[in-house]
């Protein structure tokens, strides 16, 4: 969905040709795997999206005017009018890649903060702006420019048959509200990081990366409070999968798979994944290629699979398979998708060194992880980590139920450690990088706790719901400049 379409209303029998093509495409990409040559050369990459508010730290609808002031291509719109989307540059881990990963998550912030304050504005790294209210999303002005966002909007809201209905746990009686389009989408906020894999090695890798899910959004979690409640650690999981969930109640009753999913299975291959998204999906934007103007075949090129890569792009998993055809040889990656954005540039680069040290070391265990857990636990332990954060406990092989904190500081941060030395990144950035996620682990100070702290600390004070979250962004937003671990921050003001 990250292209542009020529649409944003489809007739039947476009939508007919489309499924034929989309099934055509799957037969030449599963004939094209058993023979093709891919790179495998491991590089990295970032998509960090952020959300930009006014002087009072309210939502300020203005990505149009800082895009133009950006003019560069490194930065573009995200479906929000009050955010934006910055892609790192490839890199690789060894050395000192991690310091120039952190490097360029902070020169993108401060270059998008000169920009924004053109037109008083700032920008906020952080999963949920907490300042958001159901009037800003149910203002017609809420949706950047674009056919593709009101092609996803109205093919959305069409297959559902009703509006969209978040219904979250939290406080009081939570979060119930509806909407008349996908604008909760807009809500979610994400630091995305990219993969390349080999593809004898993409099965185990996605599999390690569906395995250390919930640790790993309990780590990082940084959403709890949407709409002025403060609902789940993580509430970016459950409002983003609401949000553009194409299914009507009834079809949620009968076991239809949700279009944000997590996924049902271990994975033996990489076209496991494709071929789930067209046995199980119908199409959502199904512009074909004629329409975009793009061959299916090239000679001496990678095929463009044209239909497939879109509609893999209509089908929201955690953790996102994607196929590059390239320019020249192509390549295999995924797309992990579940961390938020925020709150530092070092607690990104952190959670990133996470990802990428743990995977690569499990991969290469003799008995991989998976084959000790059930996938449905792997399921559970997500949902249960982004509801509770570093207060959750989980299912583990060898170990039962365990305090995810505690299986962090003992088990999986060591891990990931050893993993950035095979991996060959320099001591003193392992150390620096082992000192933010530890210290993170052991004190259970998330992004999302200082929040939850920080405004129950100013109402204690006297402020109301309110009033408290302005105040507390007010103070995020400081000390996201400040290059302190999160854990570091102190509560209140």
């Amino acid at each position: 969905m990250g292209r542009e379409v020529g649409s944003s209303v489809y007739t039947r029998s476009q939508r007919t040709r489309y499924r034929r093509e989309l099934r055509r495409n799957l037969d030449i990409f599963e004939t094209y795997l058993d023979h093709a040559e891919f790179r495998d050369e491991g590089t990295v990459g970032v998509e960090l999206e952020l959300n930009l508010v006014d002087a009072q730290d309210r939502p300020a609808l203005t990505s149009p005017q800082i895009l133009r002031t950006l003019d560069d291509e490194d930065f573009v719109h995200e479906i929000g009018a009050f955010n934006l989307e910055t892609n790192l540059p490839v890199t690789s881990l060894g050395g000192q890649g991690l310091r120039g990963l952190e490097g360029e998550l902070s020169a993108r912030m401060r270059q998008a903060e000169r920009a924004a304050e053109e037109s008083d504005t700032h920008v906020l790294a952080i999963g949920h702006l907490p300042t958001l209210t159901q009037d800003v999303l149910s203002d017609a002005s809420w949706r950047s420019p674009g056919t593709r966002y009101a092609a996803l909007d109205a093919s959305v809201l069409d297959a559902r048959g009703e509006e969209i209905h978040l219904l979250v746990e939290g406080e009081g009686s939570g979060l119930d509200v509806e909407f008349d389009s996908v604008a909760p989408e807009a809500a979610c906020t994400s630091m995305q990081l990219h993969l390349q894999v080999a593809p004898e090695k993409f099965a185990a890798t996605w599999n390690a990366a569906q395995a250390i899910a919930g640790p790993q959004v309990a780590l990082a979690a940084n959403s709890p409070f949407l709409l002025g409640r403060r609902l789940w650690h993580e509430t970016r999981i459950p409002a983003f999968t609401q949000s553009i969930d194409t299914r009507p109640p009834e079809y949620a009753e009968q076991g239809v798979r949700p279009r944000v999913w997590f996924g049902e299975r271990w994975i033996t291959s990489f076209f496991d994944l494709f071929e789930e998204n067209v046995r199980f999906f119908p199409a959502l934007i199904p512009e074909s290629r004629e329409m975009a103007a793009e061959p299916l075949l090239t000679e001496g090129a990678a095929p463009r699979l044209h239909e497939l890569m879109l509609h893999n792009g209509t089908v929201w998993r955690w953790n996102r398979p994607i196929y590059d055809p390239g320019t020249d040889l192509p390549h295999l990656r995924i797309e992990n998708r579940l961390l938020p954005s925020g709150p530092t540039a070092i607690d990104m680069a952190a959670n990133a060194a996470f990802f990428y040290g743990l995977v690569h070391h499990l991969v290469d265990e003799r008995r991989p992880l998976w084959s000790r857990m059930a996938f449905p636990t792997a399921r559970d332990a997500f949902t249960t980590c982004a509801r509770r954060g570093l207060e959750a406990r989980i299912a583990w092989p060898r170990l039962g139920s365990v305090q995810v904190s505690d299986l962090l500081t003992e088990q999986l941060i060591p891990r990931a450690i050893e993993g950035l030395r095979d991996l060959g990144v320099d001591e003193d950035l392992i150390e620096r990088h082992e000192h933010v996620l530890m210290g993170r682990a052991a004190s259970r100070r998330t992004g999302a706790r200082w929040q939850i702290d920080t405004v129950a600390t100013l109402e204690r004070e006297g402020l109301d719901r309110a009033e408290a979250l302005a105040a507390m962004t007010e103070l995020y937003r400081g000390h996201m400049w400040s290059d302190r671990p999160v854990h570091e921050w102190p509560i209140g003001r």
